[in-house]
């Protein structure tokens, strides 16, 4: 089959990062055809680009003059720092390409005629994404920023987060409105959280802020409550993305790549999700709308009831709760990917738990290695078409008002 000129669906081909995002995501075409989709309103809630391949002209977007040339002497003097100046991207993380095995997440460095390179590029190869799955509006994030949260200086973290919101914003969203963002927030400062929203709220295309969860931080703590009071009264929602770590105090103790990426994308969210229900965020801000990302669902059920048992015999502990803690989590929302399919018995029970037609909205993670396409939830045999209609594309609808 003929996708496009020079693009074509192969039985067998070997993929590189030289391979063309249509014919990787060919057979997805055929989950279309087959499910109808294109009769649905898709929206895919987490994807990403991979800003590192501009992130030159990120640094320009730096309002320090200091850190700018900084970043400028970095890229002249040292050979290899060219798009990795001043970024804390943790080189362990190259290990889940498995030895070149499973390279499209190494790089996206497929032929864009007349887009060779920054933001042009970056929107013809979302596109060429949203176009292959049949995705009607696809919110995009930065992908090794998402371990901004464990830079070594803060105050880079900062400055880099709010150089990529103002280069996002100004050089992604105006090309393309099928794209959405929901900007990350510099979440070691309190005050520049605030002015980041106060920037950016208003822009076309953000549909929301976002944390991104692997850091060190109580989201409970006292300094962020007139965050959340921000995001609540302007009627955004607020997304917690987890991330990789193969370094802290529990996934250091693990040997194999496989091993920390099982964990660390779950505990790290699992860490966020006690502080914020047992301190009793969802009753402080009842109306503010939040999303949990890229964490996979089976641990979800887990948590309702470990969280439950606890509080059910120390409720002196959660004086805020009105309810046991699950009744807060299934008010709250969560991303389809990575899906467990292993079982479907229980995979059934998982969503039936978090009320998933309610709840959950689809999510693709392109173009990570462990991706997931619209069938993959069309394909689901007891979810009925009501729910996956909400699942693909209505829930998000509401909950961004799209």
């Amino acid at each position: 089959m003929t996708i496009d000129d020079g693009v074509r669906r192969l039985p067998t081909q070997e993929i590189t990062t030289h391979t063309d995002s249509r014919e990787i995501l060919a057979n997805a075409a055929r989950d279309t055809e087959r499910y109808g989709l294109d009769d649905y309103f898709i929206v895919d809630v987490d994807s990403h680009h991979v800003e590192l391949d501009s992130w030159p002209e990120i640094l320009e977007f730096l309002d320090s003059p200091v850190l700018k040339d900084t970043a400028h002497q970095m890229m002249r003097n040292w050979p290899q720092a060219s798009h990795l100046a001043l970024h804390n991207h943790p080189p362990g993380l190259t290990m889940q390409d498995v030895s070149g095995r499973i390279p499209h997440q190494a790089s996206l460095a497929e032929e864009t005629p007349g887009a060779a390179s920054g933001a042009e590029r970056d929107v013809t190869l979302v596109r060429r994404a949203m176009d292959a799955m049949s995705i009607d509006v696809q919110v995009v994030f930065p992908q090794p920023m998402l371990e901004t949260g464990l830079h070594p200086q803060p105050q880079v973290a900062s400055a880099l987060l709010q150089a990529y919101n103002r280069w996002f914003t100004s050089q992604i969203l105006p090309r393309e409105p099928r794209v959405k963002t929901m900007l990350g927030l510099p979440f070691e400062d309190p005050d520049a959280c605030l002015a980041t929203v106060e920037e950016f709220a208003d822009h076309p295309g953000v549909i929301g802020f976002l944390v991104t969860s692997q850091r060190h931080a109580g989201v409970h703590r006292n300094a962020y409550m007139p965050l959340y009071r921000m995001l609540e009264e302007r009627g955004l929602p607020i997304g917690f993305h987890a991330g990789p770590n193969q370094a802290d105090s529990m996934t250091s103790t693990m040997n194999r790549f496989l091993s920390a990426h099982a964990m660390s994308f779950v505990t790290c969210n699992m860490t966020h999700m006690t502080n914020w229900v047992i301190n009793g965020i969802p009753e402080r801000f009842p109306n503010l709308r939040t999303i949990w990302i890229e964490s996979g669902l089976a641990w979800v059920p887990f948590m309702m009831q470990r969280l439950d048992h606890e509080y059910y015999m120390r409720q002196s502990d959660a004086p805020l709760l009105t309810k046991p803690p699950s009744h807060y989590m299934r008010e709250m929302y969560y991303t389809s990917q990575p899906m467990e399919w292993t079982d479907d018995a229980l995979l059934e029970a998982t969503l039936r738990a978090i009320d998933a037609p309610n709840t959950l909205m689809y999510s693709s993670d392109w173009p990570h290695w462990d991706f997931d396409v619209p069938g993959r939830i069309a394909s689901l045999p007891f979810l009925d078409d009501h729910a996956k209609r909400n699942i693909l594309g209505e829930t998000a609808r509401k909950v961004f008002g799209l």
